[in-house]
């Protein structure tokens, strides 16, 4: 937020989504068993290519582009100055920012966002935030005030709990409010004034993280992990009126796509694993979805994921997409979906604007209640708040200004003297019972303004300790809060600028090798001899030839991908058909067709919730009982009212489970009386 800072984008304009790929090294499990790698990686050009396997019929190399690319010996810190420095800063500006790890489970996505704590070059992108946030609020100017909060969450099976929360097995409400988006209800919010406060927090939400162990990674992460620092910023804007800025910046560690062939998950591990892969499928869909032009719909509501990432992915953010993916022959397949969903979402188009004068800012609420207590703390003799060890200017021997500071004990025993001067006049009252009645009451009088004098100054210490806590929640521009991680912050620094003498010269280097190409096959070439033309033409024909060939393969494979989304689409819509089909049998069944048009006309669409609500349902169930109590008959088996206080599928299998068991005691009952009947002696009736 430091104005002097030139932003990335203007308010409101489309960007698309940044797109990065990292491929981890291979493993040693991997080498102990023979496996090949498949994957290179160049980064001066961008590209990554995959080639297939050498047990398959696919000899043809795919390639893809990206706007970065990190090989296996790539650094965390270079990941993490091209990568996320860029959306970090724009935050600090008063965007929202989003950086994501996607992929195949086993390929470093926890890795690149978390890191390992054992050394400072292993620190990840989460990590490295915290150092880089508070850097920047020490070079910003004095009059700049900043709060800072962090939150923690996980979506484990499909349920939102708060990883820094007293109860971390509660599932907490997602919901939606027009001046703020979609939010967690009930997650808490932690102040921090340093970055050793973020990193703390975090090592905490990281242990309280489900994890387990599968064949491809020892420390799966079960759940998908969101971790957001909101930073508000309170200033003065270039027309001199003071303004609030507030960005928020989510890092999110996904949980990775699984196959149980490969993971060997079972039991619990594969209910996750299905809940994992679900979520993200939708992902998958919403990606699709927003790079479809043609797309009317986007599946957001499909899972709690895509849900909380509805800004990030199409909204009001700047966002980055890091592709873990893995090098070795048998992720084959897995390698190519995340590439392939990788460089489709290449084409999404955010719209980041800054957040300006937020009216739910916390820094507002803040600051006014300072001044409010500032004010009341003058109002009550807040002069003496100089004897409380604040800065007093004085001049020393030789005429020179110098600043020393006032005790603090002095106000302290000014209490200590009117607690001594009470309990003496409190023995003297109660001991000194010779003396008249004026005496004791003038005595009592002097200890009651004693006492009330205490009072005052107690409540004053109360105000200003109040205001002294409110003060320590702003962080004021300027101050160095970087304490233990100020080490971090300069090797993030320096490694930057390294990184962009480097940048600079690969791009040097890759325009030169662009130019070479082109001249090599542009200019034309003066032939010798005619078998010299055709050797030439001959190369260049397969060169192009394997291109064409290549671009066939890839079509083919397209082909093949879309066929099978279709076909997980086409389940979906029969499976969502079906289930429409059950509702409706259920309704024609137990709602009568009058009932059913009141029902209609009375429900309502709650966006808030993503749920139907009926208009006054709180009041119409309790009325139909206390109606049913009081007009019920006495052999009125079949009373069917209570059918209608259930709205849900689940209310109206119930329904029906009840009216299937009373209709069947009805039988029972009648059955009975006829038996009574027939067994009745009859008697003969005289003529």
């Amino acid at each position: 937020m430091p104005p002097e800072k030139k932003r990335s984008a203007s308010s409101g304009n489309a960007n698309n989504v940044k797109v990065v790929v990292r491929c981890r090294p291979m493993s040693n499990k991997e080498v102990s068993n023979d496996h090949k790698s498949i994957v290179f990686v160049n980064e001066s050009s961008g590209t990554i290519d995959v080639r297939a396997p050498e047990n398959s019929n696919d000899d043809t190399n795919k390639a893809y582009t990206f706007d970065y690319v990190f090989g296996p010996d790539s650094k965390q810190v270079d990941v993490y100055n091209l990568v996320a420095r860029p959306i970090v800063d724009a935050v600090l500006e008063g965007y929202n920012g989003t950086i994501f790890a996607y992929g195949q489970t086993g390929t470093g996505k926890t890795f690149t966002m978390e890191g390992k704590k054992d050394n400072n070059q292993n620190y990840g992108i989460i990590p490295n935030s915290f150092a880089h946030v508070f850097l920047e609020i020490s070079k910003a100017n004095k009059d700049v005030q900043y709060l800072v909060s962090v939150s923690y969450l996980e979506i484990y099976n499909e349920e939102v709990r708060d990883l820094l929360g007293k109860d971390r097995d509660k599932s907490l409400e997602i919901k939606e409010r027009p001046n703020v988006g979609v939010y967690a209800d009930g997650l808490s919010a932690h102040g921090c004034h340093s970055a050793t406060d973020m990193e703390t927090l975090m090592r905490s939400g990281s242990f309280n993280r489900h994890t387990g162990q599968t064949l491809m990674n020892e420390r799966s992460s079960r759940s998908h992990a969101i971790f957001s620092i909101t930073i508000e910023c309170s200033d003065t804007g270039p027309d001199g009126k003071k303004r609030i800025r507030a960005g928020k910046l989510h890092m999110v560690d996904l949980a990775g796509s699984e196959r149980q062939s490969k993971s060997g998950a079972e039991g619990n591990t594969l209910k996750e694993a299905t809940k994992i892969n679900l979520s993200l499928s939708t992902l998958g869909n919403v990606i699709s979805a927003l790079v479809d032009g043609k797309s009317t719909h986007v599946p957001y509501r499909n899972s709690k994921l895509t849900r909380l990432l509805q800004d990030s992915l199409g909204g009001n953010s700047k966002t980055a997409m890091i592709a873990n993916i893995g090098p070795a022959d048998y992720n084959y397949d897995e390698t190519l979906n995340t590439l392939r969903y990788a460089n489709r979402a290449k084409n999404i188009k955010n719209h980041a604007r800054v957040n300006e004068d937020p009216k739910d800012a916390m820094i507002r609420n803040l600051e006014n209640e300072i001044e409010l207590l500032r004010k009341k703390v003058e109002e009550n003799g807040g002069d003496d708040g100089e004897e409380s060890g604040s800065d007093v200017s004085e001049t020393d021997e030789n005429g020179q200004r110098v600043v020393r500071k006032r005790p603090l004990n002095v106000r302290q025993e000014r209490k200590e003297e009117i607690e001594r001067q009470i309990d003496e006049e409190r023995r003297k009252l109660q001991s000194d019972t010779e003396k008249s009645q004026k005496e004791r009451d003038k005595i009592a009088r002097a200890l009651r303004e004693k006492q009330e004098e205490l009072q005052t100054m107690k409540e004053q210490d109360d105000l200003a300790e109040k205001l002294r806590q409110l003060e320590k929640k702003l962080i004021v521009g300027g101050e160095n809060l970087l304490d233990k991680a100020e080490k971090q912050a300069i090797f993030i620094e320096e490694s930057e600028k390294e990184l962009e003498k480097r940048v600079q010269n690969e791009e040097q280097l890759r325009k030169q090798l662009q130019q070479k190409e082109a001249e090599t096959l542009d200019v034309q070439v003066k032939y010798t001899t005619l078998k010299e033309e055709a050797e030439d033409l001959t190369r260049k024909l397969k060169i192009f030839g394997k291109k064409y060939q290549d671009a066939k393969r890839e079509l083919v494979d397209l082909e093949r991908e879309y066929l099978q989304q279709r076909s997980e689409l086409i389940e979906a819509n029969t499976q969502a058909f079906r289930e429409l089909q059950k509702q409706e049998f259920i309704i024609k069944s137990y709602v009568p067709d009058e009932y059913l048009k009141l029902i209609q006309e009375n429900a309502l669409w709650n966006e808030q919730f993503g749920e139907w609500s009926l208009k006054s349902i709180a009041y119409t169930g309790n009325n139909m009982k206390n109606e049913e109590k009081l007009k019920k008959p006495e052999n009125d088996d079949l009373n069917l009212t209570h059918v209608y206080l259930a709205y849900t599928a689940k209310g109206a299998e119930k329904a029906m489970q009840d009216f299937m068991e009373r209709k069947k005691k009805l039988k029972v009952k009648e059955k009975k009386k006829k038996s009574t009947n027939d067994d009745r002696p009859t008697t003969a009736v005289r003529k």
